[in-house]
């Protein structure tokens, strides 16, 4: 299963899916890690950002030959960028889970005011990208990320991703 995780920069949804593929015994593929492995830092075009999920989607793929469920973080703010994993799920035969992770914007401009590993996003680059962002029309669970509601996240996501894998397997 292939379990997305999308949200703005800031939102808390890195925090969550590395928690959340932990507690699944998933693997976890972050694109702010493949943005450092490859160098590309600083490129946002939307075609550079393309390449980065290409490559998180081979990866996904690979993951999926091994192993039963991966995580995937990353914004997903663009239908092209969810596309490219639907494409994975069908052609690996997998479910695929949506969550979206948002968060209030005064939380965000906090949370973006301090350094964060692998990120190089600010406000300004939250505000573009909220600016851009598509809604989600696929079924999806939409959490409130806090400074202390991460438990009841993983409770809240957990079940959502059963009750999908059910129906799927029913």
């Amino acid at each position: 299963m292939i379990i997305i995780v999308a949200g703005l920069p800031g939102s808390g949804k890195s925090f969550f899916a590395e928690k959340l593929a932990a507690k699944l015994g998933a693997a976890y593929v972050n694109s702010d890690r493949i943005r450092t492995e490859v160098n590309a830092l600083g490129k946002y075009s939307l075609r550079d950002k393309m390449v980065i999920y290409e490559k998180m989607a081979g990866l996904t793929r690979e993951i999926l030959e091994k192993q039963s469920t991966v995580v995937v973080d990353a914004t997903f703010y663009h239908d092209s960028m969810r596309e490219l994993f639907y494409r994975v799920a069908r052609d690996c035969s997998s479910g695929i889970s949506w969550i979206h992770v948002t968060a209030s914007e005064a939380l965000v401009r906090t949370r973006l005011g301090k350094p964060r590993v692998n990120s190089e996003a600010d406000f300004g680059v939250y505000q573009k990208i909220r600016d851009q962002f598509e809604e989600m029309t696929m079924p999806h669970l939409t959490m409130e990320s806090t400074n202390d509601n991460i438990e009841s996240m993983l409770t809240k996501a957990i079940a959502y991703i059963k009750g999908i894998h059910e129906s799927i397997s029913n």
